[in-house]
């Protein structure tokens, strides 16, 4: 462990406090064109939730968990925790590191898929944080691990546990519920210049083999992009009024692009979701996120163990580990559309 003197987990960041909201999702959207009047309408989410996000909560338990795993196999690396768009932010946490002398750090990001906004727009923001902090540590990101068998079986976990749930209300009538894989839906620019979707489509393969149902669905949420730029469909709840109308009975819902239960996966889907399910008549049981799952935890120092030790990646499925260290060119920020002339119609 000479090389490194620490780990930097970096995470997206949420408000904790109601009057922190709306900054929170205006730093979020800066420069994206995003309507004000989505940004009030997921204002209301949050406030929904007392007016903060479990996030930083869920990220700090998690962070626990990993220590103790570190101490318990002699892993010696301390901990520092920032965020891209909220408080504890990256700069924070690096002149932190810089004030106790860290110099060469790795990054876990809590993002397990290849897309612009998962991958590359978080190094940017690191290096970007580095340029503002004189003498900050080098930083070198761990890789994107959607395959890795530690991170499968934790999924498969939560989904067992909540396929068990639908057992014992429905017995032998579970056998004709739908499982609906759910993730972060992005622009369609954003999806055809990485493998995002590839990605979770195998994982959720995956894990509907494990589950040994082969009645599944891929389907996103939570966009948040100006309307007149295509997004990734069908949309959850479209997807769940479409099921009703073919006549399944009941849902298993997975969130497996989410990797704890945040506002976006506790309204998104244990609110509207929920709320649709319940008006159908349909059955529904969602699957926790991977959380601090053991063998999650046991994930993230296997990374660390890759990068410092030499450790060969593992990986499950048809896609091979993705690279230890990215391409300068992976992931690339998508091409925003042209912006049209006024009176052309869309949105102003």
């Amino acid at each position: 462990m000479r090389d490194y003197d620490s780990l930097l987990f970096v995470s997206f960041g949420g408000p904790e406090r109601p009057e922190d909201v709306m900054p929170f999702l205006e730093n979020v959207t800066r420069g994206r064109n995003v309507p004000r009047e989505r940004l009030l309408a997921v204002a209301e989410h949050y406030h929904h939730m007392g007016g903060k996000s479990p996030i930083n909560e869920q990220n700090r338990t998690l962070i626990s968990a990993l220590e103790r795993d570190f101490r318990a196999h002699g892993v010696e690396l301390p901990i520092y925790f920032g965020n891209r768009n909220w408080s504890p932010f990256l700069k924070d946490a690096l002149l932190q590191m810089r004030a106790d002398g860290r110099q060469r750090a790795l990054a876990f990001i809590t993002s397990a898929y290849s897309s612009y906004s998962g991958c590359r727009q978080y190094l940017e923001d690191i290096e970007r944080a580095r340029a503002e902090v004189d003498g900050a540590p080098s930083v070198e990101a761990l890789r994107r691990f959607f395959n890795h068998p530690a991170f499968i079986d934790a999924c498969v976990a939560r989904a067992q546990a909540a396929w068990q749930e639908l057992g014992s209300e429905l017995g032998a009538a579970r056998s004709q519920a739908r499982i609906v894989f759910t993730a972060h839906s992005i622009p369609q620019s954003m999806a055809r210049s990485c493998d995002y979707e590839q990605q979770l489509r195998a994982n959720a393969r995956l894990i509907a083999e494990r589950l040994a149902h082969p009645d599944w669905d891929l389907v996103w949420q939570s966009r948040s992009g100006p309307p007149e730029v295509p997004w990734l469909e069908p949309d959850i709840l479209d997807h769940l009024r479409g099921l009703h109308a073919r006549g399944v009975p009941s849902v298993l819902i997975a969130p497996i692009g989410f990797l704890t239960d945040h506002v976006e996966v506790l309204y998104d889907l244990d609110e509207e979701a929920r709320q649709l399910c319940r008006e159908l008549g349909m059955p529904m049981r969602r699957a926790a996120t991977v959380g601090t799952h053991p063998r999650f935890v046991e994930m993230i120092r296997c990374l660390v163990l890759e990068r410092s030790r030499g450790v060969t990646p593992l990986g499950v499925g048809p896609a091979p580990p993705p690279p230890v260290v990215c391409s300068a060119h992976c992931c690339p920020r998508p091409e925003r559309p042209a912006a049209k002339p006024p009176g052309t119609g869309g949105a102003h």
